[in-house]
């Protein structure tokens, strides 16, 4: 993955930080705050899952390159680029979560739209997205970013409470993102 793709975003009062020990505590806050969701995400945040897992996500080999989301000077939550398919040609965001509190207020399509026009502006030509199809509310946002839904991966894995996943992957071609950037 180009270092060029992983770097400091920002927009307004929105800040894409690459991961760092000091964003532990405000993460264990956001994590914290919405136990329940847990149960659709593939890895468990929550309680005494909290520092295993944010020690694994600072350790991430390079093709997981993880932000903290930053809003107002607090950290609302967290997102990542994963690699997926041709270096230099195809990225995933994803391992994405937002304080519940930030939720329904287009935080999200902000984010996503940061991340996409940067991934675009350093000349990968897809970026894919890969949800739970349990999880509708993440599935109707990356839709209204303009991905397309190429379909559902069956059994694509087992989530750590042993639920065995169906994924649904969507994905914004450059064209695509250029098209819709010109309306």
């Amino acid at each position: 993955m180009s270092d060029g793709l992983y770097v400091s975003l920002a927009e307004g009062d929105l800040r894409l930080e690459p991961l760092a020990e000091h964003h532990r505590e405000g993460l264990r806050a956001a994590t914290q705050a919405d136990s329940e969701i847990w149960a659709i995400y593939p890895i468990n945040y929550a309680g005494e899952a909290f520092d295993p897992q944010f020690d694994i996500l600072l350790a991430a080999p390079p093709q997981r390159r993880v932000y903290a989301i930053i809003v107002a000077g607090q950290v609302a939550g967290m997102t990542a680029w994963i690699e997926r398919g041709a270096p230099g040609w195809a990225v995933e965001i994803g391992n994405s979560f937002i304080a519940p509190a930030l939720r329904g207020t287009g935080l999200n399509g902000r984010i996503k739209r940061l991340m996409l026009g940067h991934a675009f502006a350093c000349g990968l030509g897809r970026v894919e997205f890969r949800v739970d199809v349990r999880n509708a509310r993440s599935q109707a946002a990356v839709l209204k970013l303009g991905a397309q839904r190429e379909g559902v991966l069956r059994a694509e894995r087992v989530t750590w409470t042993g639920h065995v996943r169906d994924t649904a992957v969507f994905s914004i071609l450059a064209r695509e993102w250029a098209e819709s950037s010109r309306r």
